[in-house]
Parts: structure tokens; C-alpha cells; sequence
């Protein structure tokens, strides 16, 4: 049977099991599976177990094993399902809508949806700005609006000033390379900013900033241009409008999707929007659901990780 194209037709096609098994196989093992004990490549499948058994260790091992899905209950129909739908639902989609779409509860499609999007997580150490392109770089305040708070609380967080009680995500766009990066820093100090802007950036590329005066100082490493937002928004073709973009599409899944997000979640947050902005033009639904199933093994997030109780695993 060809890839299924809709939600409609993958539905369908994985509510197999086998058929499940054999996608996730194929995606994870180019070459044919192999054992994760060992790494030997010949051995038996056990058709009525629907697993594998090693010929050189003797172990058995399901295609679960070093995937995300390891040590789950939940059978693979519905963890691809929701992968499906969190890769192609533009604004995102809540716990509470998975939990009623794939018949599970809402406290177990939480953990499936931060466990599926940490395989999202890419971690590229290639720069931007590689090819001498432009790069956007800007940072945005993710947090409760002042207008909306207790006249009491109000008072107290224009005292601190606007980002006070605010998380501070900074972010990068390629425009050759359509490529989004964006990270939870501590503060907007320039020492801080300026780091991150030689972590990511190429130093050939063209950086383009508004006017904070944090970015004071960027031109003795790169060709820097900046914005003054007090006077307009776009001097030719500087300006940070293709970032603005992606902090205006964050925030409406954030406030509209998923209403409260804790900062220490914010960044798997944004490993999920920047999947769906970096693959949104030449990957159709059935692409970006492959690519991010071939992203699940040799990764592993448990609840205790989730929730803090236990730093995560470096993978």
C-alpha cells in the first residue's frame, strides 16, 4: 500500500500492528534491524511475540527497544496517530484533544506528547548563515500579559518592568535556508545574546537586529545591520520580520492550544514549532510524519525526567 497522504488514510493504514512495526522498522533500520545489545544484524522474528531474537546474544528485542516508545503500554496504532497529528496541526494540538482522539487519558497522552516531541529535537551544530545569507535574530518574552492580571499583581510587574516574571526565548532565521533555531536563554544581557549569536552564526553571514543596545558591538564579527523599530519596521532587506513571523505563530499555539506552559517545558515547545516551521514548504503531511518517525530511536524521556524529579538524559 502506497504512504497514506490524510489523517483519515494513516488511521487506517496503521490500525495494524504489524504494518506499525514494520514502518517503524524500516524508518529506524535502513539496512535491516539489528540488535540493540549487541548490534548483530542476523536474526529470527518471532512472528506470535511479533519481536526479534538475536542470533549472537541470544536476546530478544521489539522495535520499541531505544525508541521513544520504550517501556510503553500504549500500542503503536496510537502513538502514531499523534504523532501524525502533532507534526501537522499548524497551531499544535492539546493533551485533552489527543486523549479523546486515540482513547486514552489525559495524563498519558501528556507524557506521549512531550516524549514524542523530544524525538523532534534535532540539535544541529551547523551554523546559519553558512552560504554569506542573512540571519535574523531577535528575542520575544513568553509569559502572562500585564492587562490581564490582578490590579494588585499589575501594580508589582510594571514596578519590574515588562519582561519581569517572563520567560526569554531567542531565536534565528536562515532566510536562504528557511531554517528557524530558538532556545530558552536566561536574560538579555549582551554578554548572553552576543554568545549565542557566535554559536549560531556563520561568521560570513549578514546579521540582522532591531536596535538593542545588547547588540552593540556585533559588527567587529560580522557584517551587522540593524532595524530601529521607532522609525520603521524594514530598511530594504534589513529588517526581522521572518522571525517576528515565527514568535507571532509560538505564541498563538501557546496561548491558544496550550493555554499554560511551565519555562521548564518551554523548550520542547519549541523543538515542536520549529519542526513544523522548518519542514513546511517542500515536506507534505505524510513527509513530515516519516521524517519524524525516522528521528525516535536512541532517544528516551521518562516521567520522572517530565517532571522534574530527575535531570534529563544526554543523547
Amino acid at each position: 500500500m502506497e504512504t497514506p497522504k490524510t489523517l483519515q488514510e494513516a488511521i487506517r493504514h496503521y490500525s495494524d500492528e504489524q504494518v506499525c512495526i514494520d514502518a517503524v522498522a524500516r524508518l529506524r533500520w535502513q539496512n535491516g534491524p539489528e540488535c540493540p545489545a549487541c548490534g548483530h544484524k542476523e536474526h529470527y522474528y518471532l512472528k506470535t511475540q511479533k519481536r526479534w531474537k538475536c542470533k549472537e546474544c541470544h536476546k530478544q528485542f521489539t522495535v520499541k527497544l531505544g525508541t521513544i516508545f520504550e517501556d510503553s503500554p500504549i500500542p503503536l496504532d496510537k502513538w502514531l496517530t499523534a504523532l501524525w497529528m502533532l507534526v501537522n496541526c499548524k497551531n499544535g494540538i492539546s493533551s485533552y484533544e489527543i486523549a479523546k482522539a486515540i482513547g486514552i487519558t489525559q495524563k498519558s497522552a501528556w507524557f506521549v506528547m512531550h516524549r514524542l516531541r523530544f524525538a523532534l529535537r534535532t540539535g544541529s551544530l551547523v551554523k546559519l548563515g553558512g552560504g554569506r545569507g542573512p540571519v535574523e535574530a531577535d528575542e520575544t518574552f513568553v509569559g502572562g500579559k500585564i492587562k490581564n492580571m490582578h490590579a494588585d499583581k499589575k501594580v508589582r510587574y510594571n514596578k519590574r518592568g515588562g519582561a519581569f516574571g517572563k520567560t526569554i526565548v531567542m531565536g534565528f532565521l536562515d532566510r536562504r535556508a528557511r531554517e528557524v533555531r530558538a532556545k530558552v536563554i536566561p536574560n538579555v544581557k549582551r554578554d548572553t545574546l552576543q554568545a549565542e549569536v557566535l554559536a549560531n552564526v556563520d561568521k560570513k553571514a549578514q546579521v540582522y537586529t532591531d536596535n538593542a543596545p545588547a547588540y552593540d558591538g556585533l559588527q567587529a564579527r560580522f557584517v551587522h545591520e540593524v532595524v530601529d523599530h521607532v522609525q520603521t519596521y524594514v530598511r530594504g532587506q534589513v529588517h526581522t520580520n521572518g522571525i517576528e513571523n515565527f514568535w507571532s505563530l509560538l505564541k498563538r499555539t501557546l496561548n491558544g492550544t496550550y493555554v499554560a506552559v511551565e519555562p521548564f517545558h518551554l523548550d520542547r515547545y519549541l523543538d515542536e514549532q520549529m519542526f513544523r516551521f522548518n519542514n513546511r514548504l517542500e515536506k507534505n503531511d505524510s513527509d513530515r510524519f516519516e521524517m519524524a518517525l525516522s528521528q525516535i530511536a536512541g532517544k528516551r524521556l521518562t516521567f520522572a525526567e517530565v517532571t522534574g524529579k530527575v535531570e534529563e538524559t544526554a543523547f
